[in-house]
């Protein structure tokens, strides 16, 4: 959704587990329509707030349910097409069900931390990570 402002509108989400010898993993995701490495997000619809769309987002291109937790960043920049967008980012906690490859998404990858800085493709998702409580 483009805001009043002009400024495209979007929401997303880190989503990270638990590791079971401890640590965290977060989830990056694939994009082959840019060959990129960033985290689950997307544009608002008409009416919908911005943390109804990060659960959705998330759970569109990764098929997993999150539990939403607190908001974390917020990104801004030009997208493919120059026009300004706002996208704010919330903790998201893994919950249940399964990554299933889609029209946006054809992979995903959990991660350490350290391992999502180091593959993540823009400087402004590594910002966005680093402000992801640990």
């Amino acid at each position: 959704m483009i805001g009043s402002n002009g400024v495209v509108q979007a929401a997303g989400g880190i989503v990270w587990r638990r590791r079971p010898r401890g640590g965290t993993e977060v989830l990056l995701v694939h994009r082959p329509k840019y060959d990129d490495w960033t985290f689950p997000k997307g544009k608002l619809s008409k009416g919908e707030s911005h943390e109804d769309a990060a659960r959705r987002e998330v759970e569109e291109e990764t098929g997993l349910r999150v539990e939403l937790g607190p908001e974390v960043a917020t990104s801004t920049y030009q997208d493919a097409l120059g026009r300004p967008k706002l996208v704010r980012y919330w903790a998201m906690e893994a919950e249940e069900g399964e990554f299933r490859a889609n029209a946006e998404v054809d992979d995903a990858r959990w991660v350490t931390v350290d391992e999502a800085a180091e593959q993540l493709s823009y400087d402004r998702d590594r910002a966005v990570l680093a402000s992801l409580p640990r």
